[in-house]
């Protein structure tokens, strides 16, 4: 078969056709230099290969590279191994300082913005809704200041605890990193590309299991246990933070009903986990599936699902846990299969009306106040 030009594996790559480029003998090529394609880099690259880059655009310059046989696979590998050791040493001077920091967010609270959109939330409950000039000003300060705040510390964690994360794995002896920030591409592990997602246990996935094995709806049956022991239930709460508070109520209950009641939920909880540990797929797909529009994309994925068993609220905390995460990814990495052709998945996207395929991996990491 032939093999793709430059021009094609663009496309494909643009379109998320990763298991076409892989199948193509210059697939991995092509995706280890796009991993190096920013302007720095893959303009220092060309020139350390010494070709000719005068009047080059960064793109004109990528394709030179990928067309160039005088540079072979290694000398690419080794060029992304030199610039990572460099980022790497740069990062190790403060990364137990950065660790420290971010211990100190002690609640992770997005201040009620819709779906983690500060924009959103401003636009739908502030803009769309508030016709008096006063009243807005008010809210401004009042609640769009904690949402502001929330959104912010969030995403400040998220970005910095991300960092921390994906460098155990570039880490890594079988995993080739890649340069700075590159859409859909983290690193290579044995010569697959991988994004790395790092989660927690979805609960809208939660909740649908709950329902098909019979519990119910959630927050219906924390309603009517807290009826019947007489807690009372605010009406002026979304249902995510009534159910927050309820639980925190039931929780601190010491009846023997609501500790009877906490401990059937989490046993329902624990039982749901462990069945998508032992059958991976489902979940998988049900994360391609359910991923947001804008940010649609099908490329291989490596999920890493961080889960506290005894309060899955606060797994958000595993984040900056380091050492226990780089134990257990480093254990996991260690034993992973050299044949990643198990790591084969497929799924169906409704608003393309089309079937994708990928590879994919999921680690479980938990803990619980034990470890």
């Amino acid at each position: 078969m032939r093999s793709k030009n430059f021009e094609e594996l663009v496309k494909l790559f643009n379109t998320n056709r990763f298991d076409i480029i892989e199948k193509d003998s210059r697939g991995i090529r092509f995706l280890k230099l796009r991993s190096i394609s920013r302007s720095d880099t893959i303009k220092e690259f060309a020139i350390q290969n010494q070709l000719d880059i005068r009047d080059l655009n960064v793109n004109s310059i990528f394709k030179l590279c990928f067309e160039d046989y005088s540079i072979n696979e290694n000398h690419i590998d080794n060029y992304i191994l030199e610039k990572y050791k460099i980022e790497r040493e740069s990062r190790k001077r403060y990364e137990n300082k950065l660790i420290n920091e971010m211990y100190k967010l002690e609640v992770f609270n997005w201040g009620g913005s819709n779906g983690n959109s500060l924009e959103k939330n401003i636009v739908n409950n502030y803009v769309k809704k508030i016709t008096s000039y006063q009243k807005i000003n008010e809210e401004i300060e009042g609640n769009l200041l904690s949402s502001l705040r929330g959104y912010t510390l969030n995403s400040w964690y998220n970005h910095w605890t991300s960092i921390l994360i994906e460098d155990i794995f570039k880490d890594h002896k079988t995993v080739l990193p890649t340069i700075g920030l590159i859409k859909k591409i983290d690193f290579f592990i044995q010569n697959t590309p991988f994004d790395l997602k790092v989660t927690y246990f979805p609960e809208a996935f939660m909740k649908d299991k709950l329902k098909e094995n019979g519990y119910g709806v959630e927050l219906t049956r924390i309603k009517q246990i807290c009826r019947e022991l007489e807690i009372f239930i605010p009406k002026d709460l979304k249902d995510d933070a009534l159910k927050i508070l309820l639980l925190k109520k039931l929780k601190e209950d010491q009846r023997n009903e609501a500790k009877l009641f906490i401990a059937y939920l989490n046993q329902c909880k624990k039982e749901i986990i462990n069945q998508s540990m032992q059958n991976h797929n489902e979940l998988k797909v049900w994360l391609y599936e359910n991923q947001g529009e804008m940010r649609f994309d099908a490329s291989n994925r490596f999920f890493l699902i961080l889960i506290n068993e005894s309060d899955l609220s606060q797994s958000w905390k595993l984040k900056r846990n380091i050492n226990f995460l780089r134990e257990n990814i480093n254990n996991y990495l260690d034993s992973l299969n050299s044949n990643l052709e198990t790591l084969n998945t497929s799924f169906f996207w409704k608003k393309d009306n089309e079937t994708y395929h990928c590879k994919s991996d999921i680690l479980f990491i938990k803990f619980t106040e034990n470890n």
